[in-house]
This record gives C-alpha cells, sequence and structure tokens, in this order.
C-alpha cells in the first residue's frame, strides 16, 4: 500500500504520496486527485528511476493509504500544494538526507531533459492561447528555486541576483541547486535557522524537498504534455 495524504481547497483538492516527494496531483474533488495521482505513478517511477530506490507502481486507487486529510487554503486553489503533512516535522537524519537527494538530483535531471528535448520545438498553447514558451517556463523554475532558498535561511550564491536572467543560466541554477543540497546537509547537522534572510518562514527540510519537487516535476511533465511532438 502506499500511504498518501489529502490537501483540500474549497476548488481543488490535493493527493500526495507521503514516501515520494514530488507525486502530487491535483483534481476537483478527492476522487479526481487519487485518478491523478494514479495515472502520473509510472511517469514519476521514470522520473526516480536513476535513484535506484524501490518504487511500486500502484495498480488502483484501491493501493492507496489515506493517512491524513489536510485543509487547504486559497493557495491550494491556486494550484500550490502548500499543507504540511505530519511526517514531514520528522528529524532530517543521514538516511532522509541521502533519500531526499538522490530524489531532488533525479528530479531535476528530469526536468533539463525535458527542456533540453523541447528546444525548437513549438508548445501546444491553452484553450485561450495561453501557456508559457519554453525560455519562460525555464526562467520560471529558475527563478523560483532561488527563492525557495530562502525557505531553508539561505540567499542565492553570491553573484547571483537572479538566476533566471543572469549570464551563463545553466552555471548559476547549478550554483543554486549546490546551495540548496548544502541547506539540506546543514539542517542535518542541526544549523537550520530559525527564519529566513528577511525573517520568512523556515520550512521543514522534507517539506522543502516535497514542494521543490512537486514544482519541478509539475513544469516538466508540461513540457512534456505540451510539446507539439508529444501530440501525435
Amino acid at each position: 500500500m502506499t500511504p498518501i495524504y489529502l490537501e483540500s481547497g474549497t476548488k481543488k483538492v490535493f493527493a500526495a504520496a507521503l514516501n515520494w516527494p514530488g507525486w502530487s496531483r491535483s483534481g476537483r474533488d478527492e476522487a479526481e486527485a487519487l485518478a491523478a495521482l494514479l495515472e502520473y505513478g509510472p511517469r514519476y517511477a521514470r522520473a526516480v528511476m536513476a535513484t535506484g530506490l524501490p518504487f511500486d507502481i500502484p495498480a488502483t486507487v484501491a493501493d492507496f493509504t489515506i493517512v491524513e486529510r489536510l485543509p487547504g487554503s486559497s493557495g491550494t486553489d491556486f494550484g500550490a500544494p502548500l499543507a504540511i503533512p505530519e511526517a514531514d516535522s520528522a528529524p532530517f537524519d543521514a538516511a532522509a538526507l541521502a533519500r531526499a537527494t538522490a530524489i531532488l538530483n533525479a528530479v531535476w535531471q528530469t526536468f533539463d531533459t525535458a527542456a533540453e528535448s523541447a528546444v525548437s520545438v513549438a508548445l501546444r498553447k491553452g484553450p485561450r492561447g495561453g501557456g508559457r514558451e519554453l525560455d519562460d517556463i525555464v526562467a520560471h523554475v529558475r527563478g523560483a528555486d532561488a527563492g525557495y532558498l530562502s525557505r531553508l535561511g539561505r540567499k542565492p550564491p553570491q553573484g547571483i541576483a537572479d538566476p533566471a536572467a543572469a549570464p551563463a543560466v545553466r552555471q548559476a541554477h547549478a550554483a543554486v541547486r549546490q546551495t540548496m543540497r548544502d541547506a539540506l546537509a546543514a539542517a542535518h547537522r542541526g544549523e537550520l535557522p530559525k527564519s529566513g534572510p528577511r525573517g520568512g518562514k523556515i520550512w521543514s527540510p522534507r517539506f522543502f524537498v516535497r514542494y521543490v519537487a512537486w514544482h519541478t516535476l509539475d513544469h516538466a511533465w508540461e513540457i512534456e504534455d505540451r510539446a507539439i511532438w508529444n501530440a501525435g
């Protein structure tokens, strides 16, 4: 059985696998969210394959066990799973650090591969002509990652004010990711500050990994789904 939790807003529900950061999908109600999570099981399996971690793809929704239901917020309805499950408050030990780092590395590679594969490939527009272009999606993810560092009490690496727009952006983003790894290692050592650089809220290391993995995969899958060559 796969333990999951549900985050319910007034318009949207997220279902997320408790032990697999990034495997989180939404729907208009619990049934839709669970169906979406099941549908994306094989895609998540491919995303984390490089970790070597054993991952069993559920066959039906009955293979999920709901261990926690959390109230959502306006963020939930906007499309961001921001409720923190109780399990994410557990101490971040050495095993959790190694596992989290491996998953993040695999998720980042999935995003990079999707972005690189879609260079010079048109992305399908939404029903009203909406949707970011590839460069804008990549810039958004890079900029968001730099911003997320404050949730672990860190600033972007020196000299990288905006990794989404800086020269040599690939190197800049790699430095941001390394700062994330370093901050997670510091959290394992008990060196996580009580507040961010500007007094912002600190996330638990487990939730930090969960949210960054979700955001990265969400956009990796967006690229894959919108690429015209993927439409047949």
